[in-house]
């Protein structure tokens, strides 16, 4: 039987991920976590095989999460859920040491064959990730401006530039607002910008958004 640790803020999604790994006989969901402290807790009083962790939480978000896991925890794989497409934080995540990415809008049993895979010790990755994956090793487009951000400056980023204000991010994140504008400040300063705009038109143009 494969143990299976889930984190997720939402409590709907926890439930679709229940329902989809109460479809299979040979796994079974041992506890779920609202963020990353609750999930390390987990971890720490369970034994388990596998984590499902979402990427965007409140608080350490899953990445930061994710590198917290493998610290502690080097042999437990971990596959990143996320609501994002795969080509703005693929290679982030492997590059963090995750078994899998996975988007929320991927099949059950897509799911299903990435825990199985995780658990032998493998990594999952789709045909489009694997894609990603070869172009960053070809072209190093770790030299693209964003990708000289932190995992946080990124995720506030992608927020920005989709249209969020700093209090709206500061909201959805549990932060200050003073947080999130020091975040901003540094993003503009790493990407050489003044102004949202400016990012926004950036990430269109890098297809991130």
């Amino acid at each position: 039987m494969i143990k299976i640790l889930i984190a997720d803020d939402h409590a709907v999604v926890r439930q679709g991920l229940r329902q989809i790994v109460a479809a299979d006989n040979q796994m079974t969901i041992v506890g779920e976590a609202r963020n990353g402290g609750e999930l390390l807790d987990l971890i720490n009083g369970n034994p388990v095989d596998v984590i499902v962790l979402d990427i965007s939480m409140p608080g350490r978000n899953g990445l930061e999460t994710l590198k917290d896991i493998k610290r502690l925890y080097p042999n437990l794989p971990v596959i990143i859920l996320s609501m994002y497409p795969a080509d703005q934080y693929a290679v982030r995540v492997f590059k963090s040491g995750a078994a899998g990415y996975m988007t929320k809008e991927s099949a059950p049993e897509e799911l299903v064959q990435a825990i199985r895979k995780a658990h032998l010790g493998g990594k999952y990755i789709s045909p489009q990730i694997a894609e990603l994956l070869a172009e960053y090793v070809e072209t190093k487009t770790l030299e693209a401006p964003h990708k000289s951000l932190s995992d946080r400056e990124f995720e506030v980023f992608n927020l920005l530039a989709s249209g969020k204000t700093v209090g709206q991010i500061a909201d959805g994140l549990n932060l200050s607002v003073k947080t999130i504008s020091t975040y901003r400040t540094r993003i503009l300063e790493k990407m050489a910008m003044t102004t949202n705009a400016e990012l926004t038109r950036y990430a269109l143009d890098f297809k991130l958004l």
